[in-house]
This record gives C-alpha cells, sequence and structure tokens, in this order.
C-alpha cells in the first residue's frame, strides 16, 4: 500500500497525546469522585462497568486513526475481474499517405475514419495505437482513455519508406505485452507457426484457437509495401495467435502523382494486397469511406473475462470505516452517559 500524499501520516504523532490526555481526564474524575464520597467504588451512578466507559472512547480512537489514514489518500493494487477487449489500430505513416487522391490526404482520412471508430466503443475495449513506416513503433499502449487515444492519433504524420509487416508485428508485440508475454522482437523465426507465450496453458477441452482471442488488429494503410518482411509472414503470425486483422484501405485505386524528396512518383491503393493480409488473418477489407463497415469490426471481437492489477485509490473505503468507528462510539457514549465521549 502507498499514499498519496503520505505526509499527512504525521498526524498519527498525536495519538498518543490523545491518549495521554483522556487518561488524565479519567484520572480526575475518579479523584473527584472518591474525594465526594464514591471511595473508589468501581460502578458509578450508571451502573456501567469501567471497561465500558472506555469503550465509546477506543472506538473514537480508532476512528481517528482510520480518518487520518484516509487523508493521507492510501492506494492499492487490487486484482479485479473485468470483460475487456484489445484493439490496436496500426497506421501507415509513409510517404505515399500524403497523397491527396483522398480529401484532405490519406493521413488525414484515416485519422478520420479511426477517431470515429474510437468514439463509438464501449468502455471495455481497451486500444492502442501503433505506425509504421520503414519500421514499426508503439505510440500508445492499449487504454481505455478515450482523450489520450484521440490525441495520439491526431499527432500522427507521414514519414518514410513502408513496411506492413513490421506494422503488423509491433501491434502484436503491443497485444503479448499488454497481455503480460514477452514481445515478438522479429519474424525470422516464426516463419510457419507461432511459440506459445511462457506462461500460457490451455484449458482442458478447449481448442486450440490461438492465444489473444479477445484482441484484434485495424491496419489503415494504402497497402503500398516496398520493405521486408513480407506482410503475410506478420499474418500468418497474428493468425495463430489468434489476433484478427481488419485492413481499411486508404486512397483511390487510381491513385495520383507524388513528389517525395525531389522525385515524383506514381502511389495508389493496393486493394488486393490489403484482402490477402484480412483474408490471412481472418479479419476482412474495409474502404476508409464506409463508416458503417468499421463499426462492424467490433461485433466479430470477443471480449474475455481477465483479471487485471490496477492501482485503486481507498480514501473512501477507509474514510467510511472510520465514520462507521465514530458514529458507534458516539452512539454508544450517548445511550450509555447521555453525552460524547
Amino acid at each position: 500500500m502507498s499514499f498519496i500524499w503520505s505526509s499527512l501520516l504525521y498526524l498519527l504523532l498525536s495519538v498518543p497525546l490523545l491518549i495521554w490526555a483522556y487518561q488524565r481526564i479519567q484520572k480526575r474524575k475518579r479523584e473527584s469522585a472518591a474525594h465526594y464520597g464514591n471511595f473508589g467504588i468501581v460502578r458509578d451512578s450508571s451502573g456501567r462497568a469501567p471497561a465500558q466507559h472506555s469503550l465509546p472512547a477506543i472506538l473514537f480512537l480508532i476512528g481517528a486513526v482510520i480518518l487520518i489514514f484516509s487523508l493521507a489518500r492510501p492506494q492499492a493494487a487490487l486484482r479485479l475481474p473485468r470483460i475487456e477487449g484489445v484493439v490496436v489500430l496500426t497506421f501507415d505513416i509513409s510517404g505515399s499517405m500524403a497523397a491527396d487522391d483522398v480529401n484532405p490526404t490519406r493521413m488525414e482520412a484515416a485519422k478520420i475514419a479511426a477517431l470515429n471508430f474510437v468514439n463509438r466503443q464501449p468502455a471495455n475495449i481497451r486500444i492502442g495505437v501503433t505506425a509504421f513506416s520503414d519500421s514499426g513503433v508503439t505510440v500508445q499502449t492499449p487504454t481505455d482513455q478515450r482523450a489520450e487515444i484521440v490525441d495520439t492519433i491526431q499527432r500522427l504524420a507521414p514519414r518514410r519508406g513502408t513496411s506492413v509487416g513490421n506494422g503488423i508485428l509491433v501491434a502484436l508485440n503491443t497485444v503479448a505485452v499488454d497481455a503480460g508475454d514477452p514481445p515478438f522482437l522479429q519474424t525470422s523465426n516464426v516463419l510457419n507457426s507461432a511459440q506459445p507465450p511462457p506462461n500460457f496453458s490451455l484449458l482442458p477441452g478447449a481448442s486450440p484457437q490461438g492465444w489473444y482471442p479477445h484482441a484484434a488488429i485495424i491496419l489503415f494503410s494504402d497497402g503500398e509495401n516496398n520493405q521486408e518482411p513480407d506482410p503475410i509472414i506478420a499474418t500468418d503470425l497474428a493468425a495463430n495467435l489468434g489476433v484478427r486483422v481488419y485492413t481499411v484501405g486508404v486512397g483511390s485505386v487510381a491513385g495520383t502523382a507524388l513528389t517525395i524528396d525531389g522525385f515524383t512518383v506514381h502511389t495508389q491503393l493496393d486493394e488486393p494486397m490489403l484482402r490477402a493480409v484480412a483474408n490471412a488473418a481472418g479479419g476482412t477489407y474495409y474502404n476508409a469511406g464506409d463508416e458503417n463497415q468499421l463499426r462492424g469490426i467490433y461485433s466479430a471481437l470477443r471480449p474475455k473475462l481477465i483479471i487485471r492489477a490496477e492501482e485503486s485509490e481507498l480514501t473512501s473505503l477507509f474514510a467510511g470505516i472510520a465514520m462507521l468507528f465514530l458514529f458507534t462510539g458516539g452512539a454508544l457514549s450517548l445511550l450509555w452517559f447521555g453525552r460524547a465521549p
């Protein structure tokens, strides 16, 4: 357990002072009673035993201590069950995504399609963002904080060459790490099949349908691949791991001329390649201009029940327990003696 405002725990140093003050007050009361003729009798006029006199004060003291803990804002990692799915949005940020054969550019069209998708997802779907050009990188680990996802997408900008295979691979790395497994660093050792994660255990009677069936990858790209590794190799790995890959084509089949580093090249949407990637990983190919199709991706996602350790603040819990002790101590004192302790 940790505390956000740990300095307030120094208030606990006042507890011994409170105990000393209470004992001194009780001693004076006993001396006064003896002085006026009670002769040290263990019961007073209320008919209550000495232990009952102290019980309300003890409850008040416990409540005060717990209340101090609540003021310090305690937090702890709690393992809570929840149903969730993971979607990794993978963006092609190669130079060809600056083409304007779709309005305003392919990159901006991909962002618009992705943002519309994000805004329509239920709260139990966690979304991550990866990007690739000639290599891939995770720019946002899966989270349910929609504002962070939106900010990440809006910061994306076109860069260099295109490696669709690396884009898929970095998305798989993100899924694996989010599940607590090591990342797949390269495709050279997974040409035919994927090895199971070290902590994976198949439930009795379960079918070997992959290790991450609750996850999906949505690849936004024009499909023009000019870098290794082969996208189909990475797609086969995704299929073996149970991760479906949905591809979203951005651009036009006719294409357009684009000037990059002083050279004019013709760039166009490669739908056959994107369809092949989606079909190989159990997904579907969509066009970025069709928002209704993109909404259908969620219906194919299979959320699962997981237990995840999350840092949770326990202030309200401690405050509630403290109030229970304080209320009980006050109620007993009023009931037995007609006064607060």
